[in-house]
């Protein structure tokens, strides 16, 4: 179970699928726009409502354009979110009906926790991002700026409370639909603690190491791929074999205010900079035309990235991995969210010369970025170090394994 954007969805297709390698029957549940990513991976589809593209593309959603990540913006997200959660669980206590074990990412696991415990199901959680507090970094949702170890912990705390509050009202909905005593989602998440709840964390080790101050049956396990049969376009496959290697540019799911003005600003650079492009549209709507830019629709990013000369991105979890595993250089442009987290992450291990976020993108700054990662050999290389180290790691058998001590 999960929600949000393609990148909250995509990497469980993955983990679907190799679940029904090992021998289980998996149902994904989730917006109902995400059905085809399933296709040919033999995982089920159970459709919730709302849309989150039409969410982000709507007057409040537009909003959070202006609105710099920080605790403000995570208020306004919540907001949204609060609304969204109570027209998601009555889908989500109807795919439970017909499950023998709940498998819930972070984005529905205060929902997904309730409703297996009134059905009396086991549940293991699956999360994208380091939700749980720790004193190493802040957490993700909140900036980079640490606050040290006592502050960072007391933040992360601070944001799993106001997550708390976000889904109070809907829990407390189910638990009296269930049959179960009240009980505030802060006295379940500490029940759950106790019993060490196992949560399995999809990426790296070699990305983001497993914090020392996390309870047992927190784990990192690597990355979870997702599933695709797809192919290159042939206008593509053209392109690429017109020329050398191209950056790609895609903000993937993100929103920006004004697409045309930073098309400009990113054609602008690549051609100061001597290279081609290959932008993405997404749900951004970019677009750029010219002999030395191709605009594309979604494509596999595992065949794409690895012939590129660089990816230019907004630094979410799902993106950022894929450029992992291809072994190129980035320069991330972090808009919201826990970007800005993904963002310093591939600059401190040396993939990216730099974040460049967008409302202090200009022309000459990424001008700037994409020379120094394409013409530097050594941001390659530890890209390629580390995509090397990362293809050694299987995240499906921790899960399975997971499921099969509950």
């Amino acid at each position: 179970m999960t929600a949000g954007s393609r990148g909250d969805v995509a990497p469980f297709t993955g983990l679907g699928a190799g679940l029904v390698a090992a021998g289980h029957e998996v149902t994904l549940v989730t917006h109902g726009r995400f059905a085809e990513l399933t296709a040919g991976s033999g995982v089920r589809f159970h459709a919730l409502p709302v849309d989150p593209r039409a969410e982000l593309h709507s007057r409040r959603g537009q909003g959070l354009h202006r609105s710099r990540t920080g605790p403000g913006k995570l208020l306004r997200v919540m907001a949204m979110a609060k609304d969204a959660a109570a027209e998601l669980a009555p889908g989500l206590l109807d795919a439970a009906g017909d499950s023998d074990a709940l498998v819930l990412s972070g984005a529905v696991a205060p929902l997904g926790c309730t409703i297996a415990e009134g059905l009396g199901l086991p549940s293991v959680g699956v999360n994208l991002q380091p939700f749980y507090p720790t004193g190493a970094f802040p957490p993700p949702m909140a900036g980079t700026r640490s606050l040290g170890p006592t502050g960072n912990r007391l933040a992360g705390h601070g944001v799993l409370t106001v997550v708390e509050r976000i889904f109070h009202d809907t829990a407390r909905d189910l638990r009296k639909q269930l049959g179960l005593q009240p009980r505030t989602l802060a006295a379940s998440r500490r029940a759950h603690e106790d019993r060490r709840w196992p949560v399995l964390h999809g990426f790296s080790p070699h990305v983001v190491p497993r914090p020392h101050d996390w309870r047992p049956g927190l784990d990192v396990v690597g990355y979870w791929w997702p599933h695709d049969t797809g192919r290159l376009p042939a206008d593509l496959e053209d392109f690429l074999a017109a020329g050398p290697p191209p950056v790609y540019v895609g903000l993937g799911s993100a929103t920006v205010p004004d697409p045309d003005r930073l098309c400009g600003q990113v054609v602008g650079a690549l051609r100061a900079a001597g290279l081609r492009g290959v932008i993405q549209r997404g749900w951004a709507g970019l677009s750029a035309s010219g002999d030395d830019v191709l605009t594309i629709g979604d494509v596999p990013h595992r065949l794409l990235f690895p012939r590129t000369a660089a990816v230019v991105h907004h630094a979410g979890a799902g993106t950022t991995a894929a450029g992992l595993r291809a072994g190129v250089p980035a320069v991330p442009v972090p808009i919201q969210f826990d970007e800005m987290f993904w963002a310093a992450r591939l600059t401190a291990l040396g993939t990216a010369p730099c974040a460049l976020p967008l409302r202090r993108l200009t022309t000459a700054r990424l001008t700037a970025a994409l020379v120094d990662a394409t013409k530097d050999p050594s941001y390659r290389a530890r890209a390629r170090a580390l995509a090397n180290r990362i293809s050694t790691e299987d995240a499906v058998a921790p899960v399975a394994a997971a499921l099969a001590a509950c």
